[in-house]
């Protein structure tokens, strides 16, 4: 799963990964959760599968938490800010939006927990060069009964490869750079090739951070500090 990541390398960082000239003016984060702003490039025009002449991937701030366009309730994209790659093309929540809306979603790590209810552990989950990459997303456009407008988003997951499968069985589903074009603008089948574990050209690390990360309200560059497990500033972070 994937309910807490990090994206904050610099800009020529960022246009390095994706090759668009955009220059968002994006604050690094460190604590990224649902319902809240994230950055997704996309292709233009939207429809890519559909469209004769999409136009240039676009850059842009969408909600973590994807509303399907037929939802009454905006709440419902509070709980779906993850879709299992084993039934993304047939669940209703997210087949249109896989089939139609694909996506792409920096980071330079996530979180996962480890350990005894009451007592888990947070790790940061990073590439081994430091540099970022991009998760398998999918977005949707939404209005609501009153006229507000909204594009939400929502991160693939699948099963995890190693390490991650020494904190979880579940990790977010990261593709190669070789592979955006496919994942954006390819056929359903192809799209569907790419939804596994990650095995890619990069390698995947990670190691114990604080427990302030557990708190949505804190960021900063302290929450992927490495900590052991028995790091007073570990403990104190649990009344930060």
């Amino acid at each position: 799963m994937c309910g807490r990541y990090a994206f904050f390398s610099p800009v020529e960082a960022l246009r390095n990964l994706f090759d668009v000239p955009d220059r968002p003016n994006l604050p690094p984060r460190y604590n990224i959760a649902p319902t809240q702003p994230v950055l997704v490039l996309r292709p233009g025009q939207g429809e890519q599968m559909e469209t004769v002449n999409p136009g240039p991937e676009t850059l842009t701030l969408m909600r973590w938490g994807l509303i399907p366009n037929w939802s009454k309730d905006p709440d419902i994209g509070g709980k779906l800010f993850n879709a299992r790659s084993e039934t993304v093309a047939e669940k209703p929540s997210f087949r249109a939006a896989f089939k139609r809306r694909r996506c792409l979603i920096p980071a330079d790590g996530f979180y996962e927990w480890r350990g005894r209810s009451g007592d888990k552990r947070p790790f940061f989950i990073h590439m081994t060069d430091d540099k970022p990459f991009a998760f398998a997303g999918l977005w949707e456009y939404w209005m609501g009964a009153d006229g507000s407008e909204v594009d939400t988003c929502t991160i693939l997951t699948t099963e995890a490869s190693e390490p991650v499968r020494q904190l979880h069985h579940r990790m977010p589903v990261i593709l190669d750079k070789g592979q955006f074009q496919t994942w954006l603008r390819g056929s359903v089948p192809e799209a569907l090739g790419l939804l596994r574990p990650y095995a890619g050209e990069r390698e995947i690390s990670f190691y114990q951070v604080g427990k302030a990360v557990n708190r949505v309200a804190n960021d900063g560059p302290a929450l992927i500090e490495p900590v052991g497990p028995d790091d007073p500033a570990d403990q104190m972070s649990l009344f930060s």
